[in-house]
């Protein structure tokens, strides 16, 4: 059997000192890599997925498989380098090493967020880095869109281990209808629903994200029935409600890609009032 390597995270970027990626003063984490295509997208940079990256350290990758997969990595990172993207390869060891540094600011309520990309594609070295942050007493917060969620192995394993380690997650529900769903992200959101369901069974606290998108998820009609599934479940400590903007605009346009969304306005207070009242959102 090949000989197990040291677990590394891709890394997009750090932020020392954030203050709306959960409870606290927070360290946050981007990790590369999303599959989603959401049109408004702020952070387009991070999708760039060079395969599944757990199969780097599974038992049964064979010498060949993972030699083409770390070849995938660097030359899709030079592509990525090229156009100003900056990756980095961190251990869970070192990268913990630097969060812990901002640990005094934390005060009790912060701590460690981590976020993408999107972070379940990058599970086993999410799952370590978090074992490793509970070991310091840190608490610990995974933002995630939910879109790798399957209840099929060995993934779902994987997952509930890292539920050990993982204190809340802020999931983001970007659209209850399938249909509308697909069209704003490329994809269903049956399994992302079905992972809060297992959330909730879990008892996992759970704040839900909502952007809000005019002429699309800002609907009463799609509101009303986001609130009525928010209300099936029994994990929910909070919801918020993001208004959609277009601060990541020039990201597309650095990247040669025509942003999807061209034409469309922030919402207006009335309209992000109006969400979170039938959301009973903060």
């Amino acid at each position: 059997m090949p000989e197990k390597k040291q677990i590394l995270g891709y890394i997009h970027s750090t932020e020392s000192f954030g203050a709306v990626d959960g409870p606290g003063i927070r360290f946050v984490v981007f990790l590369q890599g999303c599959k989603m295509r959401c049109k408004y997208c702020h952070n387009p940079e991070t999708w760039n997925l060079v395969t599944d990256y757990s199969r780097l350290y599974a038992d049964d990758v064979s010498d060949d498989e993972r030699e083409a997969l770390e070849k995938k990595i660097e030359e899709n990172t030079k592509l990525l380098k090229d156009k100003g993207v900056k990756i980095e390869a961190r251990t869970p060891e070192d990268l913990l090493k630097q969060a812990l540094r901002y640990k005094p600011y934390w005060k009790g309520q912060g701590g460690i967020t981590v976020s993408g990309g999107e972070p379940l594609l990058q599970m086993d070295f999410l799952t370590e880095f978090f074992k490793k942050a509970k070991a310091e007493g840190v608490h610990t917060n995974l933002d995630t869109s939910g879109n790798p969620f399957t209840d099929q192995e060995p993934w779902h394993s994987g997952l509930l281990e890292l539920m050990k380690y993982t204190d809340l997650v802020m999931l983001d529900i970007k659209q209850i209808d399938e249909q509308e769903h697909i069209k704003l992200t490329g994809h269903s959101n049956k399994n992302i629903l079905a992972m809060a369901r297992e959330l909730s069974d879990m008892k996992k606290p759970v704040w839900i994200r909502h952007v809000l998108v005019p002429g699309g998820s800002d609907k009463d009609e799609y509101l009303h029935r986001l609130a009525d599934f928010i209300h099936t479940l029994s994990n929910v400590e909070r919801v918020e409600v993001l208004p959609y903007h277009t601060l990541g605009k020039f990201k597309w346009e650095n990247l040669g890609l025509s942003y999807p969304l061209e034409g469309v306005n922030p919402p207006t207070q009335e309209r992000i009032d109006n969400a979170r009242k039938i959301l009973g959102a903060i």
